[in-house]
């Protein structure tokens, strides 16, 4: 930092923006953030890159979201989850987890053994998002700019982003929220574990012939990878196929409807014949695993994708970003007098708070998607053997579903 101190260029610079928080990022965890911290009083700045604009549409999302409480009791406090089209909403009831043959072993989770009315709700992106649009331009005391950042300074009284136009954000806080590729996380010198799973998700969606009832199937196999039907409102159901590169780019280049007769024939499938909603509605997202080394750096802080990616076996990536939002704010909300946001020890305790869930969700998935792509018969058999005797240990099967579902 020169001798011109960031406060002082508070002072001198005329085309800035002043706040208590900037949070770089324009997706759901970057807007959730930002108008909770808002709602709680404080003065914030969303910097959101330009692009293109989403084309509303009455189709249905390829990409769609697994909310659990906690995702659901963050979005309810931001008076963002009544905003949402709930007949678009579906409640997850109940689940089958699948082994990789017809004989394998099969693990099954509901509501009602979980004392709950849901396990969790599936949510397509594009209601999500427009239910969070419309919470940030109500929000007190944010701010949206549209622009392209070029590089941030730090020193011990704030925060700056430079913008590539000249103007510029002060804050005391920088919230890094900004995904994968995340350009606060580089700017900070926070490195990452980094490893692709040699994986892309493949997702679409399919009117079924048998009501789901609210149910989502997901299957192990031990060479296509992990096969997930999601419940949506009607007689329609999700795929999120976790399929190994080569079979993916086979996927996508076949027609649906070859796609449609596969699903059909899993193994217990209990919506019976699949037909495409959309034929050109499939897209194939490249997995991987991510974390960086810290959520933390001086008056910045990661949340969401920019501090960690886990495997969609689980649903649980965006659950993970929420949780990161409902940490943050809790902590800023419960500083002591005279300590602004950015202060050391409020990113320490962010740090901590957020540290056991995200090592637990990453270990689980992580350990599953290994232990599911081993293609050896003694640990295929273990493995089938083990999600038998689990589906006869309701305590223990209690106990992960009231962990899955966010409640404690």
């Amino acid at each position: 930092m020169s001798a011109t101190s960031l406060a002082s260029k508070r002072r001198n610079q005329s085309m800035n923006y002043q706040c208590d928080i900037c949070i770089v990022g324009n997706g759901a965890i970057g807007k959730a953030a930002a108008v909770g911290l808002a709602q709680s009083g404080l003065s914030v700045v969303l910097l959101c890159p330009p692009g293109p604009q989403r084309q509303e549409t009455a189709s249905w999302d390829t990409r769609v979201f697994a909310l659990n409480r906690i995702a659901r009791d963050l979005l309810s406090g931001l008076r963002v989850w009544d905003a949402l089209d709930h007949a678009r909403v579906a409640p997850v009831e109940s689940m089958v987890v699948h082994g990789d043959s017809a004989r394998a072993g099969k693990l099954s989770f509901d509501a009602y053994s979980a004392r709950a009315t849901e396990l969790a709700w599936i949510v397509e992106d594009s209601n999500l998002e427009r239910a969070l649009d419309g919470a940030v331009r109500f929000a007190p005391k944010l701010t949206v700019v549209d622009g392209l950042a070029e590089c941030i300074e730090t020193d011990a009284a704030a925060v700056m982003v430079a913008l590539q136009d000249g103007r510029s954000i002060h804050a005391d806080l920088l919230v890094g929220a900004d995904g994968r590729q995340s350009w606060v996380r580089g700017q900070c010198d926070i490195g990452i574990t980094y490893r692709p799973y040699g994986q892309k998700a493949v997702v679409c969606n399919f009117e079924c012939e048998i009501p789901h009832h609210g149910a989502a199937q997901q299957w192990f196999t031990d060479k296509q990878g992990i096969v997930a039907l999601l419940p949506l409102p009607g007689n329609r159901v999700s795929l999120v196929w976790s399929a190994p590169d080569a079979l993916a780019e086979q996927i996508m280049r076949d027609p649906l409807s070859l796609l449609a007769e596969t699903l059909t024939q899993l193994p217990g499938q209990m919506v019976g014949r699949l037909t495409p909603l959309q034929p050109e509605a499939v897209q194939a997202v490249p997995l991987m695993f991510l974390k960086a080394e810290s959520m933390i750096a001086p008056r910045v802080v990661l949340a969401g994708d920019a501090a960690h990616a886990v495997h969609p076996l689980a649903g649980h990536g965006m659950n993970l970003g929420f949780g990161d939002v409902a940490a943050l704010m809790r902590i800023l909300s419960e500083r002591e007098a005279g300590r602004d946001c950015g202060d050391e020890r409020l990113l320490r305790r962010y740090a901590r708070a957020r540290k056991e869930d995200v090592l637990l969700m990453q270990l689980a998935t992580d350990g599953l998607e290994r232990l599911f792509s081993a293609d050896l018969e003694p640990v295929r058999v273990l493995r089938n053997l083990g999600m038998d005797v689990l589906d006869r240990l309701p305590f223990i099967k209690r106990r992960l579903i009231t962990h899955a579902m966010g409640s404690f």
